[in-house]
């Protein structure tokens, strides 16, 4: 006689959201996978097959209890353990061909077949585990089924796990698209079983089941505490990471720093000599007034004030040089972004003045500050200036550097750095802001990559653009700061 089976609701609707918990977490450590190297990629590899193949597996347990028979059912203990190695096995050696091929097409359906082959085996070797009154026997057309949509769940999920971006949402979406397929792959092989009732005297062998809904309950517990403490792990490592790379930036930008004072070493020197020459000029003309047989306090006294004032410009000099060097953890403030091109004019003037390069400010009067660390913009600053000094060095004709500064009506300002030399590469002009893109014969295409990077950083924009008749501008777009 032909036994017919009913669902608990609650059970199956708690199977669905185990296999889409499990299908997120394995999307995200997918990631993992595809970006660590070495024993960390053998780690995120191990955690995603366990977390894939055994929330697969805790799935498919979960609605096996969760189908009610009216005759009592337990399960074998081997056949329930090797369901959950088999899930485990086939998702890790899956995900391993993926992450070592790219999820080119033909490993991807290669191992699409093999894991969905191998999630079927699963469902059919747990279908075996069940000891009870009642045969099992299946349809094969529904057989087919399941098999053909286990495995196009598989290759979703293999490609899923290694193109989804970090977007929750998109990652969302997959979980939830994975939790409905597998679960789909599960009831249609069900749809095909048939239970067949028999005589009592075959006892179920195995473990008896008394409460199959406290049972379920329990297995889908222990399946999400260990999906929940994989995902923590996997968001502390993400931390680390971003941690990881903004010092890694910072690095870099400090690395560019000191290469771009390294280029203006004997401008600098130039700048620095000058007040420090005039100091010591005026020290001389002061000793000269009060060694006189009658000392002109008055003249000595305004030698002594001319003394002050070189040897203060000197400082500013060194300071400004000192505060372009030196690295430490960004610091926002309320940054004067006139004050700061108006500083940087006085360390490139010996650059500016050796190549003829006239130089017209325009800078807003009220120019309201901006919120930001001050020595990453004058940063940003220095190299769109240092480079407009480069592409006009060698050009013939007029040098003009001009540097604009205004109020937008957004609650914006703009910055715009304009030369009159080469111009840009032509049609490469977002190119530019590539790292390791240059167009200097010894250059290492970082400046500009940084610059776009800080300026992002501080919610700003950074673009260029080609001047009339020759030259090019860069463009720069900041929030205005509040207090």
């Amino acid at each position: 006689m032909v036994v017919t089976g009913t669902h608990d609701p609650y059970l199956v609707a708690l199977s669905i959201f185990v296999a889409a918990f499990a299908s997120y977490t394995a999307l995200d450590l997918g990631g993992r996978v595809a970006a660590a190297r070495g024993l960390a990629r053998r780690v995120w590899l191990v955690a995603a097959a366990i977390t894939m193949g055994g929330g697969i597996w805790s799935m498919h347990f979960v609605d096996m209890l969760a189908f009610i028979m009216p005759t009592p059912m337990s399960y074998d203990f081997g056949l329930t353990t090797l369901s959950l190695v088999v899930a485990i096995v086939v998702t890790g050696v899956g995900f391993y061909v993926i992450s070592r091929q790219s999820a080119s097409p033909l490993p991807l359906v290669l191992s699409g077949i093999f894991m969905g082959l191998g999630i079927v085996a699963m469902h059919y070797t747990g279908m075996a585990a069940m000891r009870g009154h009642a045969e099992l026997s299946y349809e094969r057309l529904f057989v087919a089924l399941s098999l053909v949509i286990a495995i196009g769940a598989s290759t979703a999920a293999l490609w899923l796990a290694f193109r989804t971006t970090n977007h929750l949402w998109q990652k969302l979406v997959a979980a939830v698209v994975m939790g409905l397929a597998i679960s789909g792959m599960h009831y249609t092989a069900m749809r095909g079983t048939i239970f067949t009732a028999h005589s009592a005297a075959n006892e179920a062998q195995g473990i008896a089941i008394l409460d199959q809904t406290n049972l379920a309950l329990v297995v889908a517990g222990i399946t999400f505490v260990t999906l929940a403490f994989v995902l923590i792990a996997s968001l502390y490592e993400e931390k680390r990471a971003e941690e990881a790379l903004r010092e890694a930036q910072a690095d870099l930008a400090h690395v560019s720093r000191v290469t771009t004072m390294g280029e203006l070493c004997a401008s600098l020197a130039h700048e620095v000599n000058q007040p420090i020459a005039a100091a010591v000029t005026s020290a001389h003309a002061c000793l000269r007034w009060l060694a006189r047989d009658t000392p002109n306090l008055e003249e000595a006294r305004e030698c002594a004030m001319r003394i002050v004032e070189d040897g203060t410009r000197a400082a500013e000099i060194i300071s400004r040089i000192r505060l372009l060097c030196k690295k430490g953890t960004p610091q926002r403030e309320l940054v004067d972004v006139n004050e700061v091109i108006q500083g940087l004019i006085v360390l490139l003037r010996g650059q500016i003045t050796r190549y003829l390069i006239s130089v017209r400010m325009e800078l807003a009067e009220d120019l309201p500050q901006v919120r930001g660390d001050r020595v990453q913009l004058q940063q940003v600053m220095m190299n769109l200036m240092m480079n407009s000094i480069d592409a006009m060095k060698d050009v013939d004709g007029t040098r003009e550097l001009a540097i604009k500064s205004h109020r937008t009506g957004n609650e914006q300002l703009i910055v715009c750095v304009s030369d009159s030399g080469v111009g840009l590469p032509s049609q490469q002009a977002d190119q530019i802001f590539h790292a390791f893109f240059t167009t200097k014969p010894h250059g290492i295409g970082m400046g500009l990559a940084i610059c776009r990077s800080i300026v992002e950083s501080h919610s700003g924009r950074l673009w260029a653009a080609d001047n009339s008749p020759r030259g090019a501008s860069f463009h720069l777009i900041l929030p205005i700061g509040t207090p």
